[in-house]
């Protein structure tokens, strides 16, 4: 049976339950009235067989008399119940015919239900010396019994179907009553309330649904509280990092402006100190000779002042990543890193094909590479280091391997993200990222881990890894632009 969707529960319980009993009521008065037809057929023919036999065997001793004796026979005799007599003579015409029944005299059982229960015409006729006697069955009177009898039937049952659908209407409702608070309490669940619970409902079903519901909507309490605390936990790293960037980028600035003064300010002081000194040694050889081994002591410490300012300058700020581009600032590097190690050996590919980097890609792949080395060879003692840089679909990567004495087995996995490498304690995945680092020295492990949210901050990837047979590979990948740092407080 189906029921329109937009029908209540209570309404489509009823309609089932009131249809159930209507089909069991016409069932039983189906029963009823093939029970009734059945009773009046025999009834009816057995009356009409048992009136023509006695008829037969009376009638024939009025015969010898006439017609006319048969006649006032059948009238002093009456009418016989359930069947009519009628008396021809020879020409056909009638001569008699039984009186109505005075039984329910007026009434007549509707023609419907006559048509449904009558027997099929039954007439038994005699043979009279000058007419002919008929016997015709007359079920109208037992018909009209079944038709009462039927009424007074289907009033009660009408009755009672009226009284059962009032009693489940009733029982149906008292048990619904308890998802009428369940509905009304997924309402407010959908407009916003997270606070709405349920108390304890009357009802096997309803109960359980209730409390289920109840856990239901603690756990999205616990849900969404997680996500807020989520949500403020990823607001906050964002804001973390953002600063870190803003940071990083103004130092970054703070050491291009330190590497400008010790080059223009304080390296022409010392140039002036030593020439300046060289100047006075030369006045004084002849005249005053302890004088003039302090004047040339004095351009000895300002040359060694020179040359270790220059060594520093390039360590605050790769003045020539600016200048003449990473390419030519790598190439910087491995050679002064090569002058201060002897017996180092660096081999440098560079494959950029022309790609432009913006100044924070390049200055973190420079970085990188500068902290790389400095690991590998402080941790390492690694003899011979390969560093590449290559360019391609709009992706840069860094890889630099060294045949060092390797990580760690502690620490032997690589750090599959620039998160991994900057995790708590620093051993999620690479526990420490001081390169080759035998002895977890901090300076190492904070230089990768600070080059490690720098690149995760310029959407790329830093990881640390073993390099067969033995040593350590450092690989970045970064994407060739990147967005300019913002202010701390801004949102990325």
């Amino acid at each position: 049976m189906n029921l329109p969707m937009s029908m209540g529960l209570r309404a489509k319980i009823n309609l089932i339950v009131g249809a159930l009993t209507a089909l069991f009521v016409a069932a039983l008065l189906a029963l009823q009235v093939q029970g009734m037809r059945t009773s009046i057929n025999e009834e009816v023919v057995a009356a009409n067989r048992v009136a023509a036999q006695l008829l037969n065997r009376i009638v024939w001793g009025y015969a010898g008399r006439g017609t006319a004796a048969v006649r006032d026979f059948l009238e002093g005799l009456g009418r016989v119940r359930s069947n009519e007599i009628e008396l021809f003579n020879q020409t056909g015409e009638t001569l008699y015919r039984s009186p109505p029944s005075s039984y329910k005299a007026g009434r007549d059982a509707p023609d419907w239900f006559d048509h449904l229960l009558a027997p099929q015409p039954n007439a038994l006729s005699i043979a009279l010396p000058d007419g002919r006697l008929v016997v015709n069955a007359n079920a109208s009177r037992a018909v009209l019994d079944a038709w009462d009898d039927f009424s007074r039937l289907a009033l009660a049952s009408l009755a009672l179907l009226v009284a059962i659908n009032l009693l489940v209407m009733a029982l149906v409702g008292r048990a619904l009553r308890p998802f009428g608070h369940i509905v009304g309490a997924l309402n407010q669940l959908e407009a916003g309330r997270l606070d709405v619970a349920l108390p304890q409902l009357a009802g096997k079903e309803a109960s359980a649904i209730g409390a289920a519901f109840n856990r239901m909507v603690l756990r999205l309490q616990r849900q969404l509280e997680t996500e807020r605390r989520a949500l403020r936990a990823e607001s906050e790293l964002s804001d973390s990092r953002q600063l870190a960037r803003w940071i990083d980028h103004h130092i970054e600035q703070e050491r291009r402006a330190i590497a400008r003064e010790l080059h223009d300010e304080l390296g022409q002081s010392v140039t002036a100190i030593r020439s300046m000194a060289l100047s006075i040694a030369q006045r004084v050889a002849r005249v005053d000779a302890q004088a003039e081994q302090a004047a040339r002591l004095i351009a000895d410490e300002s040359s060694r002042l020179y040359d270790a300012m220059h060594g520093l300058i390039p360590r605050l700020a790769p003045m020539v990543l600016d200048t003449l581009g990473l390419g030519a600032a790598l190439a910087d590097l491995a050679e002064r890193t090569r002058r201060s190690q002897p017996g180092l050996q660096i081999d440098l590919t560079v494959a950029l094909d022309g790609v432009e980097l913006s100044a924070d890609v390049a200055l973190a792949l420079y970085r990188s590479a500068q902290e790389g080395i400095t690991n590998a060879l402080r941790h390492g003692q690694a003899h011979h280091l390969v560093l590449r840089l290559a360019a391609a679909a709009g992706t840069v990567t860094l890889d630099l391997r060294d045949d060092g004495r390797g990580l760690p087995q502690h620490r032997a996995t690589s750090a599959g993200t620039a998160v991994a490498l900057g995790g708590k304690n620093g051993n999620n995945g690479h526990a420490s990222d001081g390169g080759d680092s035998g002895d977890g020295g901090d300076g190492g492990h904070y230089g990768l881990r600070w080059l490690a949210e720098r690149a995760q901050g310029l959407g790329g990837q830093l990881r640390l890894g073993a390099a067969q047979p033995h040593g350590a590979q450092l690989h970045l990948s970064l994407p060739t632009r990147a967005v300019a740092p913002g202010q701390p407080g801004d949102r990325a």
